[in-house]
C-alpha cells in the first residue's frame, strides 16, 4: 500500500468511495474499476486511484478492485468493523435525533449515552444521564468519542469537561470555535454554513437563469 499522506480529506473522500460500493443494487459487480468510481462521484481518476491505494493493492489494470473484497478492506481501514464507544452532552432536539439514528454503527461508533443537565427518559434505549455523572461514566467505559449538541456558550465548558475525561475526538454541533491542545480532533458540523452555500448556490443559479 501506498505511504501517500492520509489527511482528514482522504478520509472523506474514501468515505464516499465505500458510501457508492456499498450503494451499488445486488448482485454488485464482480470488479470495479477507479475510472468508474471517479466517473460516479464526479472526482479525477487520477486522484481516486491514489487514494485507494492507501487501502488496497489487489488493483489490476484494465480488470481494476474485486468490488466485494475493496468494500471488505475499506471498512476496514476506515474502523467500520471496530465499534468505537461515544457519548453526547445536550439531549434537546438535535442531540434526541442523533441518539434515535440506528446509522452510526454502520460506521464504527456507538453513541451508547447522553448527558444533559435536565437529564429525562431513554432515547432510542439509550439513557440520559445527569452531567455529575459525566466524567465517571467515561473513564469506567473508556469513551474516547464526544458529540457536542448543546448551545454555543456552553460549548467550551462541555469540550473541556471532554477532555479531562479521556475523550480524544470531538463532534462539535455547537456553532463556535472551540481550543483545544493538538493532540485532541475536533470535527465541526458548521450547519449555518451549509445552508448559507445552498442558499447562495439557488440565488446564482437564479441569476444564470434571468440572464
Amino acid at each position: 500500500m501506498s505511504q501517500y499522506a492520509v489527511t482528514s480529506a482522504v478520509l472523506g473522500r474514501l468515505t464516499s468511495y465505500l458510501n457508492y460500493l456499498k450503494s451499488l443494487p445486488d448482485p454488485k459487480p464482480e470488479n470495479v474499476s477507479s475510472t468508474v468510481i471517479a466517473s460516479a462521484l464526479g472526482k479525477g481518476n487520477a486522484l481516486v486511484r491514489k487514494d485507494l491505494a492507501c487501502v488496497s493493492s489487489s488493483g489490476r489494470p484494465r480488470v481494476g478492485y474485486r468490488t466485494e473484497e475493496l468494500i471488505i478492506e475499506l471498512e476496514g481501514f476506515l474502523g467500520y468493523d471496530d465499534i468505537k464507544k461515544a457519548v453526547l452532552v445536550g439531549a434537546g432536539k438535535l442531540g434526541g435525533a442523533l441518539l434515535g439514528y440506528e446509522g452510526f454503527n454502520e460506521y464504527g461508533v456507538d453513541i451508547i449515552a447522553g448527558f444533559d443537565i435536565s437529564p429525562g427518559d431513554d432515547i432510542n434505549g439509550r439513557p440520559i444521564y445527569p452531567m455529575e455523572r459525566f466524567k465517571s461514566f467515561c473513564t469506567e467505559n473508556r469513551v474516547k468519542i464526544g458529540v457536542i449538541t448543546v448551545p454555543a456558550k456552553h460549548a467550551q465548558e462541555v469540550c473541556d469537561l471532554m477532555m479531562e475525561s479521556g475523550i480524544m475526538a470531538i463532534w462539535n454541533f455547537a456553532p463556535t470555535h472551540l481550543e483545544v491542545p493538538r493532540n485532541i480532533l475536533v470535527k465541526n458540523e458548521n450547519m449555518a454554513g451549509s445552508l448559507v452555500m445552498l442558499s447562495s448556490h439557488l440565488q446564482e443559479s437564479r441569476y444564470k437563469n434571468k440572464s
